[in-house]
Parts: C-alpha cells; sequence; structure tokens
C-alpha cells in the first residue's frame, strides 16, 4: 500500500474509500482465503461496487416494510436488481474457492494428509508442504477439508466466505478511511502517533509484529475514538427471547429490537462534548468509569464482532505504516461531508487526504 504511493514520487491526494477498500480486500483474501487478488483489480473493483449496493439495497427493504415478503419484493425494480448484484458476488467467492480448491489438488492430498501433522513428523523434503502449514493455513482450507469429509456442502462453503469476505474488508475499510481523515485533521494527534510508531518501528528494526502491534496503545485509542464517533456497523438488531420492560414500555418476547449505536456513542451523558475527537477518553482510568455498554463498536455479549482483535490488529499496521512513510493532510473535513448509512456507515462523498512523503518534506 505504501508502495503504490511513493511509486508516484510527490504529494499525492487520494478518496480514501475505494484506495483503502482494495487493500482491506486483498488483506482478507489472502489471510483468510490463502488468495491473492493482485490479477483480479478489475473483478475486485466489481465485487467491491456490488459490496456497497447490497447494503443501500438491504436498508432500502429493511425500513419498507412493505417489502418484507420475497415474492413482492422480487416483483420491484430494487428486487430485479438485488438478483444482479447477489450474482456479482457470489462469482467472486465461487472464483475464490475454485482458485483455492485447485491449489488443494494440485497438492495431491499432501495438504490434508499433513495437515493433522507436527512440522517435525513431515518428509523433510515436502518444503512446500511445510511452508503451506506454516504459512498459507487459511480459514477457507478447513473449510474444503471439512466438504471433503461430507461436513459442509459448497453452498455452506460459500455463505461462510461470503460472511468473512464483507465482514472482513468493507467495515475496517471504513474505519481506516475514518481514522485517516480524523488524523489528517488533527495535526498534533498526528504527530503523537507518529511519534510512537517511529519509537516502535526503531525497536523492532523496522518491521511490525503482532506483539509490537499491542505496543501501539496511543494508536489504538485513536481508532477506539474514530470508532466510537464513526462506527462502522452503526446499528445492529436483537430479538427478545422473554417479555422486557424498558422505562414505561413493555417489549413483547420475540419483539425484533435496532440498536442505534451511531447515537449511543455520541450520547452527552456518556461522553462529554461528543463531536470532539479526543483520544485521551480511552485512558484506563476514563475506561473504568464509564457504562460497559456506552461503547459498542463491535457489539457485546454473545454474539459480538468475532474478528474484533483481527480488524484492531489490521487497522494499527494499515495506519502505522501509513504514518510512519508519510505526513496526512486534509482536502476534504468531516464537518462538511454528508454520511451515507446502509449497513455500515460511510462518506457520500470523496472523502480525500494528500499524502506527503515524509523525506519530501523537513520535520
Amino acid at each position: 500500500m505504501t508502495k503504490s504511493l511513493q511509486n508516484i514520487g510527490d504529494a499525492v491526494v487520494k478518496d480514501l474509500t475505494p484506495f483503502i477498500s482494495e487493500h482491506t480486500l486483498n488483506t482478507i483474501c489472502e489471510t483468510a482465503m490463502g488468495i491473492s487478488l493482485r490479477r483480479m483489480k478489475s473483478f475486485q473493483k466489481h465485487y467491491r461496487n456490488a459490496v456497497h449496493k447490497m447494503g443501500e439495497l438491504v436498508v432500502y427493504r429493511l425500513f419498507r416494510q412493505w417489502l418484507r415478503y420475497d415474492w413482492v419484493f422480487f416483483l420491484t425494480s430494487k428486487g430485479r436488481e438485488q438478483k444482479k448484484i447477489l450474482k456479482t458476488l457470489h462469482e467472486f467467492t465461487e472464483k475464490i474457492i475454485a482458485e483455492r480448491k485447485m491449489y488443494h489438488k494440485n497438492m495431491n492430498g499432501q495438504f490434508s494428509k499433513n495437515l493433522g501433522k507436527g512440522t517435525e513428523e513431515i518428509d523433510a523434503n515436502d518444503t512446500e508442504v511445510i511452508a503451506s502449514r506454516k504459512k498459507r493455513l487459511a480459514m477457507l482450507d478447513l473449510l474444503i477439508l471439512a466438504s471433503q469429509e461430507g461436513s459442509l456442502t459448497d453452498i455452506d462453503i460459500r455463505e461462510e466466505v461470503d460472511t468473512f469476505m464483507f465482514e472482513g474488508h468493507d467495515t475496517v475499510a471504513t474505519s481506516i478511511c475514518f481514522t485517516l481523515s480524523l488524523l489528517a485533521e488533527h495535526k498534533d494527534i498526528q504527530d503523537c502517533v507518529r511519534k510512537e510508531v517511529n519509537i516502535v518501528m526503531q525497536e523492532n528494526e523496522g518491521k511490525l509484529s503482532i506483539k509490537s502491534l499491542q505496543d501501539l496503545q496511543y494508536l489504538e485509542r485513536c481508532i477506539k475514538e474514530s470508532l466510537r464517533l464513526y462506527p462502522s456497523v452503526w446499528f445492529i438488531s436483537r430479538v427478545t427471547s422473554e417479555d422486557m420492560q424498558l422505562k414505561s414500555y413493555l417489549i413483547p418476547a420475540k419483539t425484533m429490537m435496532f440498536l442505534n449505536i451511531y447515537g449511543v456513542h455520541r450520547d452527552p451523558n456518556f461522553w462529554p462534548n461528543p463531536k470532539i475527537f479526543n483520544p485521551d477518553r480511552f485512558l484506563p482510568n476514563k475506561i473504568r468509569d464509564r457504562h460497559f455498554y456506552s461503547y459498542i463498536p463491535f457489539s457485546a455479549g454473545p454474539r459480538n464482532c468475532i474478528g474484533q482483535r483481527f480488524a484492531m490488529l489490521e487497522m494499527k499496521a494499515m495506519i502505522s505504516h501509513l504514518i510512519h512513510k508519510f505526513y496526512l493532510e486534509p482536502v476534504d473535513y468531516l464537518k462538511d461531508l454528508c454520511i451515507k448509512a446502509d449497513i455500515v456507515i460511510r462518506p457520500n462523498h470523496p472523502l480525500r487526504v494528500r499524502f506527503i512523503p515524509i523525506t519530501t518534506k523537513s520535520i
């Protein structure tokens, strides 16, 4: 990602959403699916556009109760449009699955045969298998092996891949975009983040491991504060398991409730000056005194986001590399921006930041 900016040489202005989204999609594909998208740029772009459009359609239908039933919805132009978009989404995930299955086939069964062994038990000549075990064991590999044992169907695999592909790239991309924009607008905070990143980089010979990423505490507070102001998933739904009294309201069992995370995160009862970007809200002593459910960017309870730790590490890794290599200056300001809320909250217009290579500007 930093190389694509450095190759240009001078300061460059980027619309953050497509730029960051491309790289988060690459990341989830390489880590969870074991597939590189470097040869599929055009196909990838169609997929990302389809994801955004699907989010709009889901919310469009959600707030129109007369479209609740499939037989009604699919008679409408929006319903027919959704079918076309689903076809694009499924074609992309099916291509990913097919490529990984071909990889398994080309391994001549060695992949699954050696999966349960320790590295010391594998033939010393099976260097590709060892490399695969150490570097290429992905979630999709486990799903494919389960299907070979009859535990999962092809549709089961596709549904799991669909979920991970969407949740693993679009929400993270949105969070990174808003965080970069906030850092660009707050130079003093950006400088503090850069100082922390530079120290950690120096201590680790210019490389970032999981351990060193965990040392970036100030950057983590900045990301958390960005997620407070602009939670990627701005609402969640839950179904009540029993009757529930909420102040003067009785909510019957089996009622679907929508929780407005965006509203909770900006409630002045929990957050003084809620519109101000202040990472110090997440200092340990501040967290202790706050209601547990006043901050829920990854939801909460037994149905919270299972990928939140991975997401935080990914956000830290991407942002820290950009901050280490570039100064950020705002082109578009968040106060002037219209926010579009489909499944994921996102800017309705380009959100541009100027990336200035640090080597071209004196500190």
